[in-house]
Parts: structure tokens; C-alpha cells; sequence
């Protein structure tokens, strides 16, 4: 059973590696959408590897669910000039630079962490759905309603900004 964990953390680790990489080397805004979407279902399979379901739900159902529908509805009202100063592609230099100041501090992490290992602490307490539901709208209620309307108000924003460009022609 160990070995399938570790199949299954080297192919979400694939998943994840590979929609990152698409999502920032991509120049259309719908691929690299795509790729952000790769990459937050790679992160929710890591957290179904660390038995956290709860965790793991609440990244599709919050992130690859609402987010990125928002950030793809942006996108989407968005008139991008496929010719634009972004368009162009980097020089090999900065490509170069990029690539090592990325695998940078990956390469001193890794070797921190292959060569002074921490001792395990034991095993995590597991805490029940009910229990952190409470405790976290419990004191965190008021931002969790914020964040809602201000969603909500962007949404309105950019509905409203479309609407004004389509009664203005």
C-alpha cells in the first residue's frame, strides 16, 4: 500500500509541476487558466494523500471552483491584443535567470532537508468536520462573509463594465 502512496505522490507531483509550468509559460490566458486548474486539482490530491478529505474538497469546491471560474469570467470579458507588448517573447537570458532563480531555493531547501532531517512529532490529532466548521466560523465568520462580497461585488463590477462597453457601441 506504501507504494501506491508514493506512485500516487510522484503522478500528483507530475500534475502539479506540469500546470504550473503551463500555466506560467503559456501566452494564451486560457491555457494558462487551464494550467492553474491542473495544478489546484494536483493540490487537492496531495491533501487526499494526507487523508485530509475536508481539505481537499474545500480546494476544488473554493479554488478550481470559484476562483477560477471568476478569474476565467475576467479573462473572458477581457479584449487582450494578441499583438501586445506581452505578446513577444522573453529573450533566452531571462528565460535562463528565471529557471535558476525558480530551482534556486528548491536546490538549498532540498539539501537542507536530505541532510538535517527533523525527528517525526507523533501523530496529528484528528479533529471532527463538525469541530472545525464551528471553529472557524466561529471567529473567522465576519471575514468569510467579506470575502463573499467582494466576490460578489467584482462580479457585479465586471457584469456592469461589459454592459456599459455593449450599450456604448
Amino acid at each position: 500500500m506504501e507504494e501506491m502512496a508514493k506512485v500516487a505522490f510522484g503522478l500528483y507531483t507530475l500534475i502539479i509541476l506540469g500546470g504550473s509550468i503551463l500555466a506560467v509559460g503559456c501566452t494564451s490566458l486560457v491555457r494558462a487558466m487551464v494550467g492553474l486548474i491542473a495544478t489546484l486539482l494536483g493540490v487537492a490530491g496531495m491533501y487526499m494523500l494526507l487523508n485530509a478529505q475536508f481539505m481537499a474538497l474545500m480546494q476544488i469546491l473554493i479554488y478550481v471552483g470559484a476562483i477560477c471560474v471568476l478569474i476565467f469570467f475576467a479573462i473572458m470579458l477581457t479584449r487582450a491584443d494578441g499583438a501586445g507588448e506581452e505578446a513577444a517573447s522573453a529573450p533566452i537570458r531571462q528565460n535562463v535567470l528565471a529557471l535558476l532563480a525558480v530551482l534556486a531555493p528548491g536546490a538549498v531547501l532540498g539539501w537542507i532537508i536530505l541532510t538535517k532531517p527533523l525527528p517525526t512529532t507523533g501523530i496529528p490529532v484528528e479533529v471532527a468536520i463538525e469541530k472545525l466548521g464551528l471553529g472557524l466560523l466561529g471567529p473567522y465568520g465576519l471575514a468569510f462573509e467579506l470575502i463573499s462580497v467582494v466576490l460578489l461585488v467584482s462580479m457585479a463590477g465586471a457584469v456592469l463594465l461589459t454592459w456599459e462597453r455593449r450599450v456604448g457601441k
